[in-house]
């Protein structure tokens, strides 16, 4: 195939070739040649390469090393039991670690039923507390009122070892039912290695 006055055609195999000019060169390396001519000496890609290279081995530092994030919970009084199912599946999808190293009350407990118990851990300073699912106050004009449907679905996430502590306590009522740092504790999580 031929092209028209130094115009590009296109050859057998469908790629773009160049036709030369009057000189022998083609247009397209004349334009890089008028382009080349307008950078000046020293550019991030001339001379030292080493930002260059820094930019490079932060990039590849960046994609090479897992991140790891862990959730150390200190003080979390609970909260909505939607809003917690969502947070802790997340975190089991990341295959982060959960801390409990301090108050952890509430829907916040929903942490053993949805994240795998090898990825939690205790610190002394560890304390959980159980209660019976209530509706929010600001819709019952201040009253707690219990939903048993609620009490119901969080009792389902809860593995047996903590089923069976709430069961030895009673069960859920209304009243807080705590648990502190020690065997009780230990029979239903691990306690944090040393090194964290």
């Amino acid at each position: 195939m031929s092209g028209l006055g130094g115009l590009p055609f296109f050859g057998q195999s469908g790629m773009l070739n160049e036709l030369p000019t009057q000189n022998g060169q083609s247009r397209h390396a004349k334009d890089r040649e008028a382009i080349a001519a307008r950078i000046p000496e020293r550019s991030l890609f001339s001379g030292s390469r080493r930002p260059m290279r820094l930019v490079i081995l932060s990039v590849l530092l960046l994609f090479a090393t897992p991140a790891r994030a862990d959730l150390h919970i200190t003080r979390d009084h609970g909260g909505y039991v939607t809003e917690y199912k969502a947070k802790y599946e997340r975190i089991r999808d990341r295959h982060e670690r959960v801390i409990i190293d301090g108050i952890c009350n509430s829907a916040c407990t929903m942490v053993f039923g949805i994240v795998p118990m090898n990825k939690i851990c205790v610190t002394p300073r560890a304390s959980l507390g159980f209660h019976e699912a209530y509706y929010d106050k600001s819709f019952t004009f201040g009253i707690k009122v219990t939903s048993y449907e609620g009490t119901s679905d969080l009792m389902s996430y809860y593995p047996s070892s903590v089923k069976d502590w709430i069961r030895r306590n009673g069960g859920l009522t209304t009243d807080m039912k705590k648990i502190k740092n020690g065997p009780d504790l230990w029979k239903i999580v691990d306690p944090c290695p040393e090194d964290f």
